[in-house]
């Protein structure tokens, strides 16, 4: 019975694309030997090389990922690129060959008139085009399933280059932070080596007084009479704040209340730190030290000579409420500074 060639033909190639194909640093360790001298000594090692800290070695790890990542895109491209011209070349030969199949199976049974013989060996030609038809199909389904691999792996290689840039981009944030925090660390530490009480109590202190004149007195003969940092009345309370160095005043007052020099002095440090807030810290000489902190704002900066009276900042809220945060240092020493301020 005759069939369609063209049916025949459609039959065959949807048959064999349906079909599966099948695509399918040692690291080393050693001792390092150390052998006696002729006295008997044992030659000491090299120093170790000073360790790289965990965020610098997390970045470098990241940053050989986002590398890898690059060179896997790089890869896939280039291939993809190329897959394209072996694709078009495939499907090119799948036609040529679904031609000739065509051709051959449009004889149908016409060869039997030329006897047996002639029927054998065209059906042995029709049988070894279908076989070449079925393995450039099979070729041109398989270029094109990696094509498709291709393009996934692309995705998920921007999906993660995304995530591991954020990653990245977080990690430097905190190293930052890190970093800036170690410099306010030696900022403050520095400010006390560059110099030329009783149980909590609350008391209303008068800070209306006229500043007292500084003149060649230096800050220690100044103990008891140094001008009060808030002007107008305040409460004041003793405290050791955690986190700070304490002995030192919480003085309570209204948000944006100007804080003022108690003496003479140079700006030693003016910055956030710590538990302090933003703080200003004056140099008095001698290794005297007052310590403003828990400020709104700033209004000095490292190295400005200030007088007694002249604004530092203003009074800030830390969540504990507005307040000013005093201390007075005698280098490393933090003294109770009430009796300083004649409180």
């Amino acid at each position: 019975m005759k069939k369609s060639a063209l049916g025949i033909f459609a039959v065959l190639a949807l048959a064999v694309l349906g079909s599966d194909g099948n695509a399918a640093p040692r690291s080393r360790s050693w001792d390092r030997d150390r052998e006696p001298t002729s006295l008997g000594v044992v030659p000491l090692p090299p120093p170790p090389a000073a360790p790289a800290s965990s965020s610098t070695l997390a970045l470098a790890a990241l940053d050989r990922r986002i590398a890898d990542l690059d060179a896997e895109e790089e890869a896939s491209k280039r291939e993809l690129s190329e897959l394209s011209g072996k694709i078009a070349e495939a499907h090119a030969r799948s036609l040529s060959r679904g031609r000739a199949f065509y051709r051959l199976t449009r004889a149908g049974m016409l060869p039997v008139g030329a006897g047996f013989d002639e029927l054998v060996s065209h059906a042995m030609r029709v049988e070894r085009s279908r076989r070449a038809l079925a393995s450039e199909l099979g070729g041109e389904k398989k270029l094109r399933e990696r094509g498709v691999e291709l393009s996934r792996s692309l995705e998920r290689v921007a999906r993660d280059r995304v995530a591991l840039g954020s990653q990245r981009n977080a990690m430097d944030a905190a190293r930052l932070a890190v970093e800036d925090e170690a410099r306010r660390q030696s900022a403050f530490d520095r400010a006390f080596s560059s110099s030329n009480g009783p149980a909590d109590y609350v008391a209303v202190y008068g800070g209306n007084g006229a500043a007292p004149s500084n003149g060649t007195a230096g800050f220690a003969t100044s103990r008891g009479r140094l001008l009060f940092p808030l002007a107008g009345r305040a409460e004041v309370r003793q405290t050791r704040r955690e986190g700070t160095d304490g002995p030192g005043l919480e003085i309570k007052a209204s948000l944006g209340t100007p804080v003022r020099a108690v003496f003479t002095g140079r700006v030693a440090f003016a910055d956030r730190y710590g538990a302090y807030g933003k703080l200003v810290i004056l140099d008095h000489g001698d290794h005297y030290y007052s310590v403003s902190g828990n400020l709104a704002s700033s209004e000095v900066k490292v190295g400005d000579e200030v007088s007694a009276g002249e604004r530092l900042g203003t009074v800030g809220d830390e969540g504990r409420g507005p307040m000013l945060y005093f201390e007075i240092r005698h280098g490393t020493e933090t003294l109770a500074p009430g009796p300083w301020l004649g409180v």
